[in-house]
Parts: C-alpha cells; structure tokens; sequence
C-alpha cells in the first residue's frame, strides 16, 4: 500500500466519525474522506478510488453487509468493518464477502490502526493467493493444450513425445512465440480440420 494511503471511513453518526478521523490522523499522514450516507455508496467510492475502506456499522444487517460489501470492492481494496454486535450469521456474511476485517464490540481509537494494518496485510496474503491461483489454471490449462498438440503431431508423424515437443519449441522459437500459443494455433487448426 503507498503512503500516505487514501481511505474512506463510511460512519453516519458524526461524532464518531471525527473520532475515527482524529485516531487516522494520529496515525499518519492519510487522505482521508468520510461518507456519511450509505446510499449511493458505490458511486462515492468509485470516484474517490479509495486504498482502504473502513466501515463503522452499531448494529448491521446481512443485506447492509452485502450492500457494503458491493460498494466497498473487497476484492480491490482491504475493508474493515467496526460493529457493536454481531452475530455468527453476520460474522459469516462478512468473511464470505470478503471483509479482510470484522471487529465485534466497536470501534476503539487505540485499536484502529492495527485493525487497518492488520486488514491490509490481510488483503495483500489473499491477493497473492488469488494471483498463485491465477496463474496455476492458467499454466494447466496451456499445459493441457500443449500436451493435446503433442499428441496430435505424434499420431500425425509417428514420433515420440519428445520429439513431438521439440518440434512445437521450434516452431515457437522460429514464430518468436510462447509454445502455448503454437500449440493452441495446432489445436484450433486441427478442430476445424476433423
């Protein structure tokens, strides 16, 4: 995350929202913008782009959380959710959604900030995580396409797997193209043909 970070602290009640405020300020030098009324949330946060989100809810509801949940973008930014009382019904909806933080019994200005850091590296292990996960269909899948192009050029030329894969690194290294591509290209041009 840059610093200073640019958050958005979504709290109807204006008094705590100074307090929230008054604790971020404390706690570095953050842009911060408060949002006040939940309705047209979405839309307020898209356009300020926010880093972090952090919510301050007394008493939430599983369609409050999901609604948060939408216009926050857990998925694009770390979100912390303040409430002071929960059930394991909404504890459950949170994580579902996302929420990298869910903190029962209010929010505590000693406790904000570790709260958010915590939630930011939170946010970031789980990116990762999505990004490995990304990224290891995705090598399986090229490697299914490579080895079903093997097995076409083995059946068509009689050779072995080897040599089947030599002649694919070849063609890719003579096209200045990734193996995967050539071997997709076979694929493709072997389905129109049969």
């Amino acid at each position: 995350m840059p610093s200073p970070l640019s958050i958005i602290v979504v709290e109807p009640d204006h008094d705590r929202a100074l307090l929230i405020v008054d604790s971020l300020r404390e706690a570095g030098d953050n842009e911060i913008h408060v949002i006040s009324e939940v309705s047209g949330l979405a839309r307020q946060i898209a356009e300020r782009a926010p880093d972090v989100v952090i919510v301050d809810l007394t008493s939430p509801t599983r369609d409050m959380i999901e609604e948060l949940t939408l216009a926050t973008s857990p998925l694009d930014r770390p979100v912390a959710i303040f409430v002071d009382q929960s059930d394991d019904t909404m504890t459950k909806a949170a994580i579902e959604a996302g929420v990298s933080a869910y903190v029962v019994d209010g929010l505590r200005a000693d406790r904000l900030k570790p709260v958010m850091d915590a939630a930011i590296a939170r946010f970031n292990m789980f990116r990762r995580m999505r990004d490995e996960l990304t990224e290891t269909k995705r090598a399986l899948e090229e490697r299914k396409v490579i080895d079903r192009a093997k097995g076409l050029l083995m059946k068509a030329r009689g050779i072995s797997e080897d040599e089947a894969y030599a002649i694919l690194r070849k063609a890719a290294m003579d096209q200045g193209k990734r193996i995967s591509e050539v071997a997709g290209a076979l694929v493709t041009a072997a389905d129109l043909l049969s």
